[in-house]
């Protein structure tokens, strides 16, 4: 059970002072009955808001097509960023808004948007190993040799000190491959291939996890249930 105005509020409907209106002007409703107290304590799932349902109040899971140019910041001043993709109201949701990791301007792909927090630790642990599985392509050829040296789990990044996990590579054509890591360091997929003499000139991220963009065109978004445990 939670105050009305505060529930309203978290969500990102209004203030909790303007909350005070928004009941009063007959909008809200618990099992079809119009409410008139803001301070109320309410069942979030029993609410609506002009007759629809209050949306996603035990928290937002979606998975987003990130188009190339985008950055994964709410800070201005460096490009257009992912959050400009999703619905205006989302920005005032309490807790925040975020991205499950990041993806650079340069790379295209799936990116999970939550505000839940511990969803967050739990995708972006160090031991939480969730694979992710980049679409890559490169400005030299692709020997085969390569499947086994990132297979290894020996290849050291130039400026660390611990080899990379194991990653599963798979040449596609002579300048592409599909690469299946289950970490994230600091730009991982571009400095693997950088230390093995091949510039990254695409890259896309078509898996997270048990997530996948299917067909969901660059810059929409859609919902996908919270994890049961």
């Amino acid at each position: 059970m939670r105050r009305l105005d505060q529930l309203l509020s978290s969500l990102g409907y209004c203030s909790r002072r303007e909350a005070a209106a928004v009941v009063k002007a007959g909008r809200v409703k618990q099992d079809g009955v119009v409410l008139k107290k803001a301070e109320q304590k309410v069942e979030a799932a029993r609410i609506t808001l002009d007759d629809e349902p209050l949306e996603a109040p035990e928290g937002l899971l979606v998975v987003l097509h990130k188009p190339l140019g985008y950055v994964c910041t709410h800070a201005d001043g460096e490009g257009p960023t992912i959050y400009e993709l999703l619905p205006p109201r989302w920005m005032g949701r309490n807790p925040g808004v975020t991205s499950i990791g990041r993806l650079d301007k340069d790379t295209s792909g799936l990116l999970l948007i939550t505000d839940i927090g511990p969803l967050v630790q739990r995708y972006t642990s160090p031991r939480a190993e969730v694979e992710k599985v980049y679409e890559v392509t490169v400005d030299k050829p692709l020997v085969p040799e390569l499947v086994e040296i990132f297979a290894q789990g020996t290849l050291l990044l130039r400026g660390e000190e611990k080899p990379c996990l194991p990653a599963q590579l798979s040449l596609t054509s002579e300048f592409t491959a599909s690469l299946t890591i289950q970490e994230g360091r600091y730009h991982q997929v571009r400095r693997m291939f950088a230390s093995q003499g091949r510039h990254v000139t695409a890259l896309h991220r078509a898996r997270f996890g048990p997530y996948v963009l299917t067909d969901l065109p660059p810059g929409q978004w859609r919902w996908v249930p919270l994890p049961e445990d």
